[in-house]
């Protein structure tokens, strides 16, 4: 009987690409499907000739995978994994593999590695970036879980990944239990970021400069020869182009309300767990929130009625300004994701390759942009780097920037232009240069209405202290503690 290099279950659209490209690249692949009939379709159709094993049962897929076992799971993330692996296990060798390809909470991949694990079996959970078409020719892949089980993945995912220019893969191992859907995770949040920084900027030119579509398709044209170089400026670049069969366009037809699967949500909540302010990235994803208020928005529009008036000023130059905001702003995402990296990387003991991410990051994902290389030599010359901000290129890029982004949103904001990722992006930076915010009057309402003490600035770090503010309030404080 011929053995499979790999099993795959799910054939939706992901895990059918995902066999053709595997198939394509020299492996044999034995696939299954909760429904028999998507099997046999499948098999008779797109895989009709291919080294592909169809099999109509766990148990028949797992007696033709060749040792050890790999088993890639394409299905709907939450409980759906769990019964898999509950199916699965029982039909399993010690150091057979399951590998979870979906979007998966990392929590749940951390549970679940320990629990395969357990049972004598390795596990990897990993993301999976670029879509339908990444998943056919080539996606970003992010694998972390049992390190143990990366050398009997590592020639199929670096065999079927995107590559760059130089042919490196994009794929590498990422770090113990959760990290590789961590990483896809926060993967996901800065495309959250980057798509809702390219729509107020796509707003301030329609609605306040009353540019075309045919004018914001050379824009975008000329933007993607420049730094913001990438598949998203390119995609949008397309869309403005695109009419339906009636001549009209595409865009101006489409309902202004944004869905969202939760991989936002959730990079916004990892954030407030670990501390680190994730501010452009939580605008992003409220923004999504809003426009789905849709029947609201339309009632307070009425009420409150508002009309950018007509620009007088050098068109040419603001749009060149819009530009530069929108890089200044896509900088501070990936400084904002990159720190929440490095606060979970401390709190769950994960080794990460920051400049390896980037690099993961530079083809076949969403994201990828010529960006990214910067990024790789920012932590090229120092991986210990707290901040991208700190870096000498990020440094001087910044520096440059600020005058356009400063321009920007207070147009924008004179206007009524709501421009909430890149503000929110402007802030962040000011409070991070900041040497002296106001905390200190903060941490002294604190102390007044519940004694929770606060440091002096001429006393060792360290030290607590608490006044008795109305005089009758006595010597007793509040333990100190921060969530």
């Amino acid at each position: 009987m011929e053995k499979a290099d790999i099993g795959l279950i799910g054939l939706a659209v992901m895990g059918e690409n995902l066999v053709m490209n595997m198939e394509s690249h020299g492996f044999t692949v034995a696939v299954c499907n909760r429904t028999s009939e998507k099997v046999d379709a499948f098999i008779q159709g797109r895989g009709s000739g291919k080294r592909i094993i169809g099999c109509h049962s766990l148990e028949e897929l797992t007696a033709c995978l060749s040792y050890p076992r790999k088993i890639f799971l394409m299905i709907k993330a939450g409980q759906a994994v769990d019964d898999m692996i509950d199916r699965l296990l029982p039909l399993l060798e010690d150091g057979d593999i399951i590998i979870d390809g979906g979007n998966s909470h990392f929590q749940d991949t951390i549970r679940r590695t320990a629990y395969v694990e357990s049972k004598g079996k390795l596990y990897i959970g990993t993301g999976v970036s670029g879509g339908e078409e990444g998943a056919l020719k080539g996606p970003s892949l992010m694998p972390g879980g049992s390190p143990e089980a990366w050398e009997s993945v590592k020639p199929v995912f670096q065999r079927i990944c995107a590559k760059v220019e130089d042919g490196t893969p994009c794929c590498d191992w990422v770090g113990e239990n959760g990290a590789g859907h961590f990483v896809k995770m926060v993967h996901n949040g800065i495309e959250y970021g980057d798509m809702q920084l390219i729509c107020e900027a796509y707003h301030l030119m329609q609605a306040l400069l009353g540019l075309t579509n045919d004018q914001l398709y050379q824009i975008f044209r000329h933007w993607n020869e420049t730094e913001l170089n990438s598949y998203l400026i390119e995609i949008t670049r397309d869309i403005f182009a695109c009419r339906d069969d009636t001549g009209g366009y595409v865009i101006d037809k489409i309902l202004d309300v944004a869905g969202q699967k939760g991989t936002g949500k959730w990079t916004g909540i990892a954030a407030l767990d670990e501390g680190t302010p994730l501010t452009l990235i939580g605008e992003a994803v409220f923004a999504r929130c809003l426009s789905f208020m849709k029947e609201e928005r339309v009632q307070a529009a009425a009420a409150f009625p508002h009309q950018p008036p007509a620009w007088t000023g050098d068109r040419e130059a603001f749009v060149e300004a819009i530009r530069q905001t929108l890089y200044a702003s896509k900088i501070i995402s990936y400084a904002q994701g990159y720190s929440l990296m490095r606060a979970a990387a401390r709190y769950y003991s994960w080794n990460l390759n920051y400049g390896g991410v980037a690099l993961m990051w530079r083809g076949g994902c969403i994201i990828r942009s010529i960006f990214l290389d910067k990024i790789k030599e920012a932590y090229d010359r120092n991986p210990s780097l707290n901040n991208l901000l700190l870096d000498p290129y990020f440094q001087k890029t910044i520096t440059d920037l600020v005058p356009s982004w400063r321009q920007v949103v207070a147009t924008a904001v004179q206007n009524g232009i709501p421009v909430p990722a890149i503000s929110s992006a402007l802030s962040y930076f000011d409070g991070y240069t900041t040497s002296r915010l106001p905390a200190n009057l903060l941490q002294a309402q604190r102390d007044y209405f519940g004694a929770h003490t606060y440091e002096r600035v001429d006393r060792p770090r360290g030290e607590f202290f608490h006044t008795n503010w109305t005089g009758h309030g006595g010597s007793t404080a509040a333990t100190t503690y921060n969530v």
